[in-house]
């Protein structure tokens, strides 16, 4: 199993942290919506042809992952919160034993 950490920023401090515990070989997205965690709207269903499952890779983690593909930098561009050099669309991040402890950052809004 890995262990994933959502951290939902916001009005509350410290912020919300979600801790799910999921099998590898899934997306992030499906993850985070198997563990009923709010903020990933995912209104494609993991298809890339919405930007609603925008998150940020926690800065100890991000080099750890393989680089973004075209489609996906393409679709970064329509995220509501401004993108960064840690943001990823959630259905392109494959989850693998390697990245047990993941900690993903949620925006404040997906629309």
């Amino acid at each position: 199993m890995i262990t994933l950490h959502f951290i939902r920023p916001g009005s509350v401090t410290p912020p919300v942290v979600t801790e799910a515990q999921v099998k590898p070989g899934q997306s992030l997205m499906s993850a985070a919506m198997a563990a009923d965690v709010d903020g990933i709207a995912a209104d494609c269903g993991g298809a890339l042809s919405c930007a609603t499952c925008h998150v940020l890779i926690g800065e100890d983690w991000i080099d750890r992952l393989p680089p973004p593909g075209d489609d996906e930098l393409a679709m970064l561009e329509f995220t509501a919160v401004a993108r960064t050099r840690r943001s990823r669309l959630s259905c392109q991040v494959e989850l693998t034993d390697a990245l047990d402890g993941l900690t993903v950052e949620l925006p404040p809004t997906q629309y």
